[in-house]
């Protein structure tokens, strides 16, 4: 049975997944994107969690642990990307 606190929970983690999504597609650059769709997958995560306490399900957790692993290789990859990016721009005369 879904108690009070987990339907509370839903609530505010559908809200913050909406407002991430509009940052997500109103971001003006690369970084702030990246941070958006990070922070949703962190709430994609909490969603899945707290799917796994209510219905009392713990082989959800390979499935978070692959989702964390691969969010940070993302957000790693597009990081040293950004980097070399800027570092490019600023050895190019102007």
């Amino acid at each position: 049975m879904v108690s009070a606190t987990s339907l509370v929970a839903a609530v505010m983690l559908g809200i913050a997944a909406v407002l991430t999504t509009v940052r997500l597609l109103a971001g003006p650059s690369t970084l702030d994107r990246l941070v958006a769709l990070d922070t949703l997958i962190a709430v994609t995560m909490c969603a899945i969690a707290i799917w796994a306490a209510v219905s009392l399900d713990i082989t959800v957790a390979f499935s978070l642990a692959a989702l964390a692993l691969i969010s940070f290789i993302g957000s790693v990859s597009v990081a040293r990307f950004r980097v070399r990016e800027v570092q490019r721009n600023r050895r190019r005369p102007r």
